[in-house]
């Protein structure tokens, strides 16, 4: 037995060795408690966010004992540095340079938030904060960035003559935001027609999108259509509507003119066709007595009288084919 026992004792030896460094180390670098928020940090885009960073500390220390390091959780980019009592920004990335600092004056409290300014769509994503003091830690949180959209404006397509019936394009425009916005178009009852809609966004050289929404109905007179836009982050909602009446649906000009000329063209030639008739009738009614055809039947001359044709023209029925009278198309 006492060989055996003997003959381990090397090995368990040797495995004491390797682990006590190791436990060591861990002892020496326990775990420092560092907290950022739960929730998204929302950054207007154009101003400065506020990325906070908070730690445990047991006792007082200095300065030049503290690392503080910021960096981006995917790309592993360096964001900004602090150890040996000042700024360390020789591996920072180009795209933050000038734009960030900490809280120097609120470091020794505990404090290890970053300040960005001049926040761009860019920035968006995971920060990684890591504290050492003697002991250490890290946490992460997350940058969202918002922008608010402009008004937006409804169009139609097209702008006249219309009719009833006629199948229309609603276009809803609004740019200068994001992230995209949610589109919701209802008719004047308030009915939801967002199924009937098409939407493109497209960004631009700063990442902002411009919205564009078309909606597509059956013209119907004297209705409401409108378009709402809501900032998912922002929480904020922009409106816009058109209302479609008579003066809206108007009939077209041209064919207007062009009706309104058939119109006298015809009351003109009815005139003349009346004219024609009457003196017809005149001239057989002359000739008649010249003849004496009617005298003996009367015994005597039988009058002959022309008969008054009186013409009375609806031009108003005149206008019945065209969906909407004159006065509706001022």
């Amino acid at each position: 037995m006492k060989k055996l026992s003997r003959g381990l004792n090397p090995p368990w030896k040797t495995m004491l060795s390797l682990l006590l460094p190791v436990m060591l180390a861990v002892q020496a670098m326990a775990v420092m408690e560092v907290r950022v928020p739960e929730q998204p940090v929302v950054a207007l885009h154009g101003g400065d966010a506020t990325l906070n960073c908070s730690f445990s500390h047991a006792g007082p220390f200095n300065l030049s004992d503290m690392s503080v390091f910021w960096q981006l959780t995917d790309t592993k980019r360096h964001v900004h540095g602090y150890w040996e009592g000042h700024d360390q920004l020789a591996d920072q990335a180009d795209r933050f340079a000038n734009r960030t600092s900490l809280f120097p004056a609120q470091l020794g409290l505990g404090n290890a938030s970053l300040l960005l300014s001049r926040v761009v769509v860019a920035d968006e994503g995971s920060y990684t904060c890591f504290v050492r003091v003697q002991d250490y830690g890290s946490a992460a949180l997350l940058l969202q960035v918002a922008a608010p959209y402009s008004k937006p404006v409804v169009t139609l397509e097209p702008e006249s003559n219309l009719r009833p019936g006629d199948e229309v394009a609603l276009t809803c425009v609004a740019y200068g935001g994001f992230p995209e916005a949610g589109v919701i178009w209802q008719d004047g009852g308030g009915r939801n027609l967002t199924d009937n809609i098409t939407t493109s966004v497209v960004a631009n050289e700063e990442g902002l999108f411009s919205m564009t929404s078309v909606l597509t109905v059956v013209l119907e007179p004297n209705s409401t259509y409108s378009c709402r836009l809501i900032n998912p982050l922002l929480g904020e909602e922009g409106y816009a509507f058109v209302t479609i009446t008579g003066q809206n649906i108007a009939f077209p000009p041209v064919a207007l003119w062009v009706t309104v000329g058939l119109a006298v063209c015809l009351l003109v030639l009815l005139i003349a066709l009346a004219a024609v008739c009457r003196r017809k009738i005149k001239e057989s009614c002359e000739e008649a007595r010249r003849e004496g055809v009617g005298g003996r039947a009367a015994g005597g001359r039988r009058a002959c009288r022309v008969i008054p044709v009186h013409l009375s023209i609806n031009l108003e029925n005149v206008f019945s084919s065209v969906p909407y009278r004159m006065s509706k198309a001022r």
